[in-house]
């Protein structure tokens, strides 16, 4: 952009209008800018000492850049409506709270806990619930486990017990060979005395 056209002061209501350094220098210069002459030093000088007063000007050869202060509450003006007054210290206004709002917050708030209630009551009864079903298969499962544990102590005794007679009967059953010997040759002799008598 090329530097501002003169201007003796800044129109009024600058902020507002949201003017650029080159609607500035036209307003100032006549349309001399415009028409690309060259404005005199001094006239130049008294825009940039205008422009100085709302912000910050750097000048780099031809091209001058501007900064304005405050410039959140320049574009908070400029949205205004054109016959409202700016806000007093250069702040947002707040809007009155509405009490019938205020009333319905507190009822639906007061409806939100009810129900919140409701829910932990129902969490804390089903949690109960199950924390019963799980005592109940923990107790059963404690129970299978205690019958199982004796029935087991039952067949190893039984075990041992028939382990026991089979041994008894082991040794009961050791005459039994001799005794069968002795059978056989008795039936021999019967059998020799037979063929004499014959």
């Amino acid at each position: 952009m090329e530097e501002p056209g003169p201007a003796a002061a800044l129109p009024e209501g600058w902020g507002r209008d949201e003017r650029s350094l080159e609607a500035l220098s036209l307003a100032g210069g006549g349309g001399a800018a415009a028409a690309g002459r060259q404005l005199p030093e001094g006239r130049r000088a008294t825009l940039a000492s205008a422009l100085e007063l709302e912000g910050t000007v750097l000048r780099e050869g031809r091209l001058t850049q501007f900064v304005a202060n405050n410039l959140e509450r320049r574009i908070r003006l400029s949205g205004a409506p054109r016959g409202e007054p700016p806000a007093a210290g250069g702040g947002s206004s707040i809007p009155a709270i509405d009490p019938g709002a205020l009333q319905d917050v507190v009822a639906l708030a007061g409806q939100v806990a009810a129900q919140v209630d409701e829910l932990l009551r129902n969490v804390h009864c089903g949690l109960q619930a199950l924390t019963a079903l799980s005592v109940g298969c923990i107790q059963t499962y404690r129970d299978g486990v205690e019958s199982l544990g004796e029935a087991a102590d039952l067949s190893i005794r039984a075990m041992y017990a028939l382990v026991a007679r089979c041994e008894e009967l082991d040794r009961a059953m050791q005459p039994v060979p001799a005794l069968a010997k002795r059978i056989r040759d008795m039936k021999g002799t019967l059998e020799r005395l037979e063929g004499l008598c014959k």
